[in-house]
């Protein structure tokens, strides 16, 4: 997890039109690593083995380990990154680096946006996109600070990015531009 300092913005400092944010975590690509293994294995057991107890075992080993090594592998790709952009209309959140999964959160569904200094994977039961009742849904890639998202139905999304603060303080700030009905910049 990379710290940023934060710096204290002056009241008239104007905040960026388009909000973009990220975070990565570089362990996950230990368990992807594990999975081209598992992956690797079932491939070396298919094309070359020495197997003698018979078809049925071999065809399970095979299929056994190329499932296991696909799932930790884009298992683990899918949830290594995170991209976040809050815009003028939406907050948007893309996994990946292919961008699965996505979420986009129209500005008119969020009530609220707090900023978490401290979200631990392990609160919400590990690295992904989670649930948890009572907390919500949440997309956890690393520990670390977190925009916390308060919805209009009553639910509770949850995001680690880098410099949440920021992007707390860009959506009050068009939340607040949407309750007065005032377009910023004119």
């Amino acid at each position: 997890m990379r710290h940023h300092p934060h710096t204290a913005r002056g009241a008239d400092e104007a905040l960026p039109e388009v909000w973009t944010g990220h975070a990565t975590n570089r362990m996950q690509w230990l368990l992807a690593l594990a999975g081209a293994a598992c992956l690797a294995l079932g491939i070396k057991l298919a094309v070359d083995s020495n197997w003698t107890s018979g078809l049925g075992p071999l065809v399970m080993a095979v299929v056994g380990c190329v499932a296991a090594g696909l799932l930790m592998l884009f298992g683990t790709l899918a949830f290594v990154h995170v991209a976040v952009r809050v815009d003028r209309d939406s907050l948007e959140v893309r996994c990946g680096h292919l961008g699965l999964p996505r979420r986009r959160i129209p500005l008119s569904q969020i009530v609220a946006a707090d900023f978490a200094a401290e979200v631990c994977p392990r609160q919400w039961g590990g690295w992904g996109y989670r649930w948890r009742p009572q907390k919500g849904t949440a997309v956890i890639v690393r520990r670390g600070e977190a925009v916390v998202l308060e919805l209009g139905d009553g639910h509770r999304f949850t995001v680690t990015v880098d410099d949440a603060e920021s992007a707390v303080r860009v959506i009050r700030d068009r939340l607040r531009t949407r309750s007065t009905g005032t377009v910023a910049g004119l």
